[in-house]
Order: C-alpha cells, then structure tokens, then sequence
C-alpha cells in the first residue's frame, strides 16, 4: 500500500408510484420533496490556495512558529467483492528546533468504517487498538505530558476523523497510516468512489479559530484497483484527466496518480520510494531526523479536491443476487454479504402536480441567494400550464411568499420573482419551520411535490433529529435529498429520507453533475418498489441489517449482511409492493461451511449494525442528536442501552466510532493499560486475506446462476433506457433548477478565487 508524508504544525494541546393506488372512496395524496441539501456549503476550490475548505493539518492562527508540512500523501485502494478498501498513508515533517504535536482532519466518508491505524515508534509499525472515548483521551494525554509517543484517532461526529500525533521531534518526520472499508455504491449500471478531501466548511466555530496545512510538499499518489466480476467498459475521472487508467482485463482496472514537487532531488525521491514500495510489509523506517527537508517552489499536491472515480458496466447484464462471506471454523458463525440487484422491471409514472418550494432565506444564504431566485426562475418556467405553484420562506420565521397557491403563467411568476429577489437573507435557520409551514394547506384532490433549498444549518428552533422525523411520519411525504458537501449532516438528512421512504444522493464538487441528476431523474420518473421486506429459510440466519428497508428505487441495489449459523442450503424471498402489484422474487443460495477470504465483513456488518442502533437513538431522542459524548442519566434507558450497545460493538469490532477511538501507544503502555492486542491480530488477518486475493483473477460472486432470483427478461437498469420524458413524475425541468444552482456556485467560485489570486 502507499503511504504518505506530513509535516507538523505547531499545535498545543416520487416517486409516487406506490402511493398512487386508489380504492374506490379514497384518494391518496403523495407529497414529494427533493432537498437540495447543503448546497454551496462545500466552496469549489480551484487553485492551491490555503483555506479552511479542505483537510489537512491544523493549526492555531496565533502560532509563531513555522507550520509542521506534509511531506507525502499516499492512497491505496482497491474495490472489489462489494466493499473497498482504503488505505492512507502519511508523513509529517516538523521544521522546528523543539517537538510538537500534530493534528490532521480528515472528511468522514459515507458508511466507512475506520478499523486499522498505525504510527511508527522508533522506526516500528504499532497498530492501534480500540478504547472507549474518554479513556482514550486521558491516555492520550498522560502520554503526551510525559513526552512519549501517542496516536489518537477520533471521530468527530459526522464530519470528521480527528487524528492527534505527539511528539514530531523536532526537525525530525514521523509516518501514520490509517485504513477504512466501505460499501460499493453502484446505481445504474456506475459504479461510484469517493476519496473526499473538501472539508465542507459548516463548522465555522472550529474553522475560526484553526487554520488548515493542505499542501503536500514533496509527493501525493493515488492508486486504484477495480476488480469486478461483471465487464467494466468505461472508467472517468471528472476532475483528474490527468490520471493514468489501464485496463487489466474486461473485469479490472487500474487507475493512478502520481505528483512529484518539481524540485525534489532524486536523491530524496529515491528515498521516499524505497519506504513506499510494499503495500503491507511493514518494516521499512521512515527518514530520521538526518533527512533533509526539501524546500519546494510549487507543491505536489492540495488536499482541497475530492477524487472521484466512476466505473461503467457493460449494458444487457442481467439482475442477480451476489453473495460473499466470511467463516472461519465449523463452530462458529459466519458473515454474509448479500447484495441485490433487480432486473429493470418498475414502470414509468405519470401526473400534473401542485409544487411547493421552500426556500432558505436565512443569513447564511447570503452569496448564495441570487443564485437560488435565478434556479427557482429557471425551474418555474419549465412548469406546464394547469400546474400551480407555492413560494415559502424560512429564516428564524417562516413566510407563505406567494400567499397560496398561484397559477402558472408567466405574469405571475415574473411577478413574484421580481419581489423574490429583493428579499433580504437574514437571520437564522429555523429548517423544521419551514418544512412544517411548507406541509400546511395541501389539496387532497391534487398531488403535491416539495422542493426544499437549504444549506443544510438548523441552528434557530427545532434542530433535535427526532423532531423532523416525527414531522415526517405525520405527513404522505417522500423526501429526496441531495447532499452537497462532506460536511453536510448526512445523519439529520438520511434519517428523513429514511423516514419518507425517499432517497438520497450525494453530490462532491468533483461529480458529474448532469450524470447525478440524470440518475434522480431516472428514479423519479419510475416506480419503487415500496414496502421491502426480505426473508430466509434455513441456514439459522440473524442479526439482519439493515432491519428495515423501505424502498428500492429503479437503478438502486439493495445490500443485506447477517450472521449464519448452519451452512447449506437457504431460500431467499424478496418481496415488495409496485404501484398496485404485489411482487415476489425467489432464489435458493447455498452458505459455505469455511470460507476465510474477507474477514473485513466482520466490520461491515458491525458497522452497519452500530448505525441501526445509532437510528434508534435518534428516533428516540436524547436531546443531543443522539450524538454527545457525555451520557446522562436524564436519557431514556433505551437510549442509554442503545449507546452501549454501540461501545460494546465497536469494542469487539475493533472499529471508530462517535463513543470509541483508536489509540497507538508504545506496547508496555498498552500492558500497563490491560488494553489487549485484539486488533494488531485482526488486521493481520485481514492483511493476510488481502494478499491472497490480489494473486487470484477477479471472479463473479452471483449466487443464482441456477435460479435467477429475478426476470432475465429484464437486464438491469440503465441511464440508456426508459430514464427520459419530462412528462414523468418529475422531469427533467426540476432537476434544472439544481443543475443551474450548483454550476452557477462554480462558476461564482471560479471568479472568487481568480480575483484572489
């Protein structure tokens, strides 16, 4: 794997179509909402300049002494059997005649599960291992009062992972590694891969007082393997044309990055590339305090842009079932990793709506409000006529704009548009407000869609998770939610989605834009499959997650991990509801008795199953967000049995979480400490498994090849087919008022940062 080097910094201590069913005396009124949420919260950086937008070292703004560097930045990856596996490697330099501390901050990846961390003491891997928060922290600290070496890792809610180094002795460099897995995410035939590095800039309180080292001085790589047992035909790198893409064969590809300072002496190149040769070997020490820093002209790299990888199957592959597992002996129970992808077989919809638009027009849209008024113009204008339309404002109060619903018409809508832009952005964001005063008034003869424009900052009256839920449950609502940004709260915005049985898609400065909103598009103008349930018989199966499903919307599939405790044969029944119709689909797949090849399911399903549990909180309401440090007494004992079920998981599971952290110590600490080595064991294992499927070909993981589980008259869905029509649910003219709102932000950025520099 590859590995990175830093410098450190001086620092101190709609579909509709289900709802759509119609009994003889009752009609059913679907209030879809797309959120564009967080929109513009994550500024496009384009040139490499130092700002609080982007991960990297952290510093005090007062600090006099010279800034610790990243010296080099390495990523490893490779995506096969379901999930990824991302390794990153650093170096910190520390220019100063006295030892600091160093700390690096690096964006929170959807669904990732951080499970190995390692900091080299005195020229040795030590890999850390897992203890509850607090705990941790005090470690940390007598450790660095003390002047030995220490590692932490945190999590910081949903936003960051928080890594703290001390000492990097003076004039000397020290080397990390941190290592996380994660889910594939394929829809439509694209795969899609994140590496964020854009910090999303929401948290304007920890932005004010730090400020960010994201320049690495010396060499930054990216290197990705994607293995697949399905063709591959195309793979694109939006914001890197410069990567290098090779295919290996029709199943896998190689991609890579690779910057070198320009002034880097070869000397010092040579160096650093015998201590990156071996991806797990970890032997190699890290330049001593005799290395010499290398000053630099123009960097090897910003840590200021996401890299995005996309992937494209091959059209006319049919729905299937794949299965991987994970089971050691005979005595214990396995891990299986099923993920579901149906045939192309939900219907378009079609239909003429009343739209509510919900506008945030709080203090923090300022710079961004002209761009939403000209978005909402764009939109209205693409609305037929008959339709009607309805403006509401939000700030710390909410406004009914437009007083009802109007017409469509061009007179009406210039009219009110012209005022629209007039408003002054003020004040607050009181978003619960605005749902609510959004959700009053509905028709119950007409169907109705909510397009909700915010930044995604509640911070004015309700803002408690439990809070919009509950709002939702009480409403026929579908919220589909764009989240814009690393920063952006995935939890509070995926938790509504979950609750309408909506859907989410994230969207990265670095994305394919059009290619994003042709996908919501595809999925709007189609049925779900609502009401999803799936069931097992045989094979002793429990521990499913996720425990509820919702819906699957055209394009999505579907993933299911659980424990088996009797191998063999298992039937597996897939059932669900579209539009009126009642489906099933059956296959029989057979659980192995030993299988060793992907212990990282392990923390897959923990990680899964922490977030079920983490669901719970939320929905139960702690009066934190489910998410404080602090537990309490005044918390419902379901919340406090929840929370520790999450510590006792991630304990077990060796895994980060918002009440556990990853502590490197020198290894007599760690027996002083009674802090046992169970996760040095199981990353070797999981080291060792990975060694052995980099030496076999890339292989198909389906599991009914001898009964599809799904019509192979319908080959999977594609962004080729049966995605167009702007008569659909909803078409292709909302999706416009996003696509306006983020390029005209890029391109506002770009004239921002052309004028800074």
């Amino acid at each position: 794997m590859k590995q990175l080097t830093f410098h450190n910094r001086d620092i101190q201590s709609l579909d509709t179509p289900s709802s759509e069913t119609q009994s003889s005396n009752t009609l059913f009124r679907t209030v879809k909402a797309i959120t564009l949420s967080a929109l513009l919260a994550a500024p496009l950086t384009i040139i490499p300049t130092v700002d609080a937008d982007a991960a990297g070292l952290l510093k005090p703004v007062n600090s006099n002494l010279p800034e610790l560097s990243i010296r080099e930045h390495h990523i490893n990856v490779v995506m096969e059997n379901s999930y990824a596996v991302t390794s990153v490697e650093q170096v910190f330099h520390n220019p100063n005649n006295q030892p600091l501390e160093a700390i690096y901050s690096f964006p929170v990846p959807d669904k990732a599960a951080v499970g190995e961390f390692t900091y080299w003491i005195d020229g040795q891997p030590v890999t850390g291992e897992v203890v509850e928060k607090q705990r941790a922290r005090n470690i940390y600290q007598q450790e660095k009062q003390a002047g030995r070496e220490a590692a932490l890792v945190e999590q910081d809610s949903y936003k960051t992972f928080d890594i703290s180094v001390t000492p990097v002795k003076a004039n000397s460099d020290v080397r990390i590694k941190l290592v996380y897995i994660q889910p594939a995410h394929v829809d439509s035939g694209i795969g899609r891969y994140l590496y964020p590095l854009e910090d999303g800039g929401v948290d304007e309180q920890k932005n004010a007082f730090w400020s960010r080292k994201e320049v690495v001085d010396e060499k930054f790589s990216f290197n990705m393997k994607v293995r697949s047992g399905y063709p591959i035909d195309s793979v694109r790198l939006p914001q890197h044309s410069g990567a290098q893409i090779q295919q290996i064969s029709n199943s896998e590809w190689q991609i890579s990055i690779n910057n070198q300072a320009a002034s880097l002496s070869q000397g010092a190149a040579d160096q650093s590339q015998s201590n990156m040769q071996n991806d797990d070997h970890q032997t190699q020490s890290v330049p001593n305090s005799s290395t010499q820093s290398i000053a630099t002209g123009q960097p090897a790299a910003t840590l200021d842009e996401d890299i995005l990888v996309y992937w494209r199957h091959a059209e006319g592959l049919p729905g299937g079932l794949d299965m991987v597992t994970y089971k050691e002996a005979s005595d214990k129970a396995g891990t299986f990793m099923l993920t579901l992808t149906p045939g192309d077989d939900l219907a378009p919809v079609q239909g003429n709506r009343d739209w509510i638009f919900v506008l945030d027009v709080s203090g923090s849209m300022q710079g961004k409000y002209s761009t939403l008024v000209d978005g909402v113009r764009q939109g209205l204008a693409k609305l037929p006529s008959g339709d009607r339309f309805r403006i509401v404002l939000f700030n710390d109060r909410t406004e009914d704009f437009s007083q009802g619903f109007q017409p469509v018409s061009k007179a009406t809508v210039g009219s009110l548009l012209n005022k629209l832009e007039q408003y002054p952005p003020n004040r607050g964001t009181n978003l619960y407000g605005g749902i609510a005063e959004g959700l009053k008034d509905l028709d119950a003869d007409r169907s109705t869609a909510m397009i909700l424009v915010t930044d995604g900052v509640a911070n004015v009256g309700v803002t408690e998770k439990k809070r919009f839920l509950e709002l939702l449950g009480k409403n026929d609502i579908r919220l589909f939610t764009f989240v814009m940004g690393n920063s952006a709260n995935r939890p509070l915005l995926n938790g509504m989605t979950e609750a309408s049985n909506g859907f989410a898609i994230s969207v990265s400065n670095a994305d394919d834009i059009v290619g994003q909103l042709m996908l919501a598009t595809s999925k709007l103008n189609h049925q779900a499959l609502r009401d999803v349930e799936i069931h097992f018989e045989g094979g002793r199966v429990t521990d499913l997650t996720p425990e509820q499903i919702g819906s699957v919307y055209r394009g999505e599939q579907l993933t299911v991990m659980g424990h088996y405790r009797k191998p063999g044969p298992v039937k597996v029944t897939l059932t669900g509801t579209a539009g009126a119709e009642q489906r099933s689909y059956t296959t029989e797949i057979t659980l192995p008795e030993q299988n060793q090849l992907n212990p990282e399911l392990n923390r897959l399903w923990a990680f899964a199953s922490i977030e079920n549990l983490q669901n719970q909180i939320d929905y139960l309401g702690d009066g934190s967000d489910g998410r404080s440090d602090d537990s309490s007494e005044q918390q419902p004992s379901e919340v406090q049995d929840a929370r520790q079920a999450i510590t006792d998981l991630a304990l077990q599971y060796d895994l980060v979480t918002d009440y556990t952290s990853m502590l490197v110590v020198r290894d007599k600490v760690f027996q002083q400490q009674n802090i046992s080595r169970d996760n040095t064991a199981r990353v070797q294992k999981e080291q060792q498994a990975r060694k052995q499927r980099a030496k076999q070909p890339a292989t198909s993981n389906r599991a009914d090849n001898q009964q599809p589980m799904f019509d192979q008259n319908h080959s999977r869905a594609t962004l080729g087919g049966g995605s167009s029509g702007g008569s659909g649910a909803i078409g292709h003219w909302v999706l416009l008022i996003i696509g306006s709102l983020l390029l005209i932000h890029y391109r506002n950025r770009r004239r921002e940062n052309d004028s800074d520099s």
